[in-house]
């Protein structure tokens, strides 16, 4: 693989049901030390997408890699040593605790040497990371919305893998814990992972994301940097609603406005 090729590569994704194209013909490539932000209206295809790039859904057709290896040919074990992923939510009927919902994220690595020491030290510091620790031997069903949700965050974490695909993390979060998702998925980054996340929040994407892909009724409309991504010309005609831009008071990157008025003008 050369140094420079994309770690997680799409090529012509399209993911058919029933006729319908859920995804039609998108390519992406993501490399080591990016955090790329899928957004988009509901049914534009972000979780289609990032299933696709997981290997939960083949494809209809086109191919994803990791490293240059089509994703068809790792097995289980070793596709999960490579990928980690945070669907939307998690459903769990039995009464796991939190800790051990965090701990199966060390699943693939069992019957390493060292392992059964180095899961328990990881796990403990995925829970810090995520500042679930204190509900360590909660039951897992008990927790709120945002509190699976960040357990979820640690399970991943803990899988301790060079990919990452979170699928709307801060959905269920207050403001103080959707700044701690996302400047954790930017310091994973910046230490050299492969992080792609949806993201409804349009300003917490311009916030933290290096690279942003827009995708409307299945297709890519724009894949680039954030800034010219995310851009009112952009957003306006695939949300149905125009945006100003707003600068932020610490950040070089400007805050995305609404313009609700714009809605009650489509309705006359």
């Amino acid at each position: 693989m050369n140094q420079n090729d994309p770690i997680l590569r799409g090529e012509s994704i399209t993911v058919r049901v029933d006729d319908k194209a859920l995804l039609d013909d998108v390519s992406l490539g993501v490399y080591s030390g990016e955090l790329l932000g899928v957004v988009g209206p509901n049914g534009a295809g972000k979780t289609t997408l990032l299933k696709a790039l997981s290997g939960d859904v083949e494809p209809s057709a086109g191919t994803v890699y990791i490293d240059n290896r089509p994703l068809k040919d790792f097995d289980a074990r070793e596709l999960a040593r490579r990928r980690a992923v945070m669907p939307q939510s998690s459903y769990l009927p039995f009464l796991f605790t939190a800790r051990e919902v965090v701990r199966m994220g060390r699943a693939p690595w069992e019957g390493e040497r060292g392992e059964r020491e180095h899961g328990a030290r990881l796990t403990d510091y995925a829970m810090g990371l995520t500042d679930t620790r204190d509900y360590a031997v909660r039951a897992y069903p008990t927790l709120s919305g945002g509190e699976q949700s960040r357990v979820t965050l640690a399970r991943v974490l803990a899988q301790e893998t060079p990919i990452l695909l979170i699928d709307e993390p801060t959905a269920h979060l207050d403001l103080r814990h959707q700044h701690l998702v996302l400047q954790l998925a930017r310091e994973l980054a910046s230490e050299g992972a492969v992080v792609v996340a949806v993201l409804h929040d349009l300003n917490l994407a311009a916030m933290y994301v290096d690279t942003a892909i827009v995708l409307h009724r299945g297709q890519v409309v724009v894949c680039g940097p954030a800034q010219e991504s995310l851009h009112p010309d952009i957003l306006g005609p695939v949300f149905g609603i125009d945006f100003a831009l707003q600068p932020h008071p610490n950040l070089e990157r400007p805050l995305l406005v609404p313009l609700p008025t714009t809605l009650s003008r489509q309705r006359r």
